[in-house]
């Protein structure tokens, strides 16, 4: 026993020592975090925009296991929110401080990040920094979303050992049908509209042709935006791009160099002398004077004066009930931003900015009827980023006027149920269920047996209602006839430049477009600041980054990106929480590697 309390002592005392070293510890962190200093912009610097991050529309901070997870996980991730980005180059470009830009690396996209719409309002403050300033690029490979930046730079170098992909865009989608058929998972689908194919993965083993057509209109959309946005840069034509995806698709140095992709062919060494030319010598790096982009957007700056405030609300991620992660709409806490928005006086005007596939029915028709209320009370107006589709739509048809960009992804006007069941697999490893209930229905939507004839019949015309009232709502929010829009409906998704010409948008253009006509309609001019949510990283991502100082998103094989894939179906999955089972959601989304 007398041995028992000696160990149990020690132990204590162990215990001790770890906590309150711990805390020291702890305290000590905070104090480096803390006492970060804002960084200095050196004379003549070279604003290096360092392309290994992920460009989102609004760049929030996480939770704590979010962080903590991502910190564990091994992986560093650099995001920046679009509107800090673009605001930043429009500074540097007026900055006597800044000398140049510089344009490197290669972009790590994550959820619904760094997508088309993104990069070309990114790239519009790009050129508009060149109309003043040098933008120089440099990379060993340029990939086409890297080049699309970069194509505004001269001189464009490439390294002697690297390449220029020119190969067009691609779709590839993974389908699970046979793999879930093999495990004994058994899926039921009720869907409305012959394009809403977000249920074709879990079904089939090939595209459905409606889907394979949809998608290859999306794609020559797209591809003709990406084509006709460079060419002139480039002083090319739109067809000498297509010819060279069609007969080279990967081109070295000399044939980049030959066929005008590139100015130069260059080692780091020549591009940095170059650089030091243009800025000059850091006496204590012996580099050239430079200042990253997401340091120089940390920059604080005085907020221009005006009581009157254009408030911008985002809406980016999967829609989904209840509060949401950081990286999800939550159906509750969006429309308790927008209550808060439209009872603050000093608000004059509302952009929401909606950058989504879609998600739960119930909860984007929880945001679509604070969206209603607030443009009851003052303008409202709708700013579509990559995607704004299916639910992303049905959130935005009430606004006074939506803005899109060519390459926004939106329409999908549609929906569909989801019933999985796990009755053979269980069965085939010896487990079985079952049940007693009080009336035949309740049991409806369980995962534990296919679903009867009544269940199903039941579901199907849930999910027709959810239909029928998603037609009388974009009917009536953007005036246009029922039976028209039956036709343009379907569940099909469509472009921006597409969307504008069958009425679903009413513009095309940028955040900064939204906010002056908001501020117009509320009668306030060019008296007015846009008012931004606070995307300063929290402690919680602080002490992430803190643990895990020296990681950064490393190349992904072909094996990681479709590994990725499969994982981001997966939390697709895990993020259908509708209490009814019915769904607005796009059914797929465009990557451009």
């Amino acid at each position: 026993m007398k041995d028992f309390f000696k160990t149990l002592f020690a132990c204590l005392v162990a215990l001790g020592v770890f906590v309150v070293g711990s805390i020291f510890l702890f305290v000590g962190f905070v104090g480096v975090v803390g006492g970060a200093s804002e960084p200095t912009v050196p004379s003549k610097a070279v604003l290096v925009v360092d392309l290994d991050m992920n460009l989102l529309d609004h760049a929030s901070a996480p939770g704590v296991s979010e962080s903590l997870q991502t910190a564990l996980q091994g992986e560093k991730s650099r995001t920046l929110a679009l509107a800090t980005a673009v605001a930043a180059v429009d500074r540097a470009a007026a900055d006597e401080r800044i000398a140049g830009l510089y344009i490197t690396s290669n972009l790590t996209p994550a959820g619904y990040g760094s997508g088309p719409a993104a990069l070309r309002e990114f790239r519009g403050a790009l050129q508009r920094f060149k109309a003043k300033k040098p933008v120089l690029a440099y990379n060993v490979n340029w990939a086409k979303r890297d080049y699309y930046l970069a194509s505004v730079a001269s001189p464009l170098i490439v390294n002697p050992a690297g390449e220029v992909e020119m190969n067009g865009l691609a779709s590839e989608t993974t389908f699970f049908g046979d793999a879930l058929q093999k495990f004994g998972v058994q899926v039921q689908v009720t869907r409305v509209g012959k394009y809403k194919s977000a249920v074709e993965p879990f079904l089939l083993n090939r595209m459905s042709d409606p889907s394979r057509e949809q998608m290859q209109v999306l794609l020559d959309d797209l591809w003709a935006e990406w084509k006709t946005t460079v060419a002139p840069d480039r002083k090319q034509t739109p067809e000498a791009l297509q010819a060279l995806a069609d007969d080279k698709g990967m081109l070295l140095p000399e044939e980049a160099l030959t066929a005008g992709l590139v100015d130069r062919v260059a080692s780091f060494d020549e591009v940095l002398e170059e650089l030091k030319k243009l800025s000059g010598t850091d006496s204590e790096n012996k580099s050239f004077n430079q200042i990253d982009l997401i340091a120089y957007a940390g920059i604080e700056v005085h907020p221009k004066e005006s009581k009157n405030r254009i408030a911008v609300v985002y809406a980016e991620g999967e829609i989904v009930n209840g509060e949401g992660r950081s990286d999800q709409v939550g159906g509750d806490r969006l429309s308790r931003e927008l209550r808060k928005l439209r009872q603050d006086p000093d608000v004059k005007a509302v952009v929401l900015r909606v950058n989504s596939p879609g998600g739960s029915a119930s909860a984007s028709d929880l945001i679509q009827r604070e969206v209603i209320l607030t443009q009851k009370t003052k303008p409202l107006v709708v700013s579509m980023g990559t995607y704004a589709a299916s639910g992303g739509y049905w959130i935005s048809t009430y606004a006074d006027r939506i803005f899109a960009a060519p390459n926004t992804l939106t329409g999908s006007i549609g929906v569909f149920g989801l019933l999985p069941n796990f009755q053979k697999l269980a069965n085939d490893l010896g487990v079985t269920f079952d049940v007693v209930q009080t009336a035949r229905m309740a049991t409806l939507g369980t995962v534990t047996r296919p679903q009867s004839e009544a269940e199903f019949a039941r579901i199907q015309s849930l999910t027709d209602r959810v239909y029928e009232q998603f037609l009388d709502k974009v009917s009536e929010g953007r005036k246009l006839d029922r039976e028209k829009l039956k036709e343009i409906a379907q569940g099909r998704v469509w472009s921006g430049v597409q969307a504008q010409k069958l009425g679903l948008v009413d513009e095309l253009g940028t955040l900064e477009d939204a906010a002056r006509f908001a501020a117009e309609k509320a009668g306030v001019g060019k008296d007015y600041r846009m008012d931004m949510p606070k995307g300063r990283k929290s402690f919680a991502e602080q002490l992430a980054e803190s643990l895990n100082e020296e990681a950064r998103p490393k190349a992904r094989s072909a094996v990681d990106v479709l590994l990725a894939d499969v994982q981001h179906q997966v939390e697709v999955l895990r993020s259908l929480n509708d209490p009814a089972g019915v769904y607005a959601r796009m059914p797929f989304e465009v990557s451009i590697h």
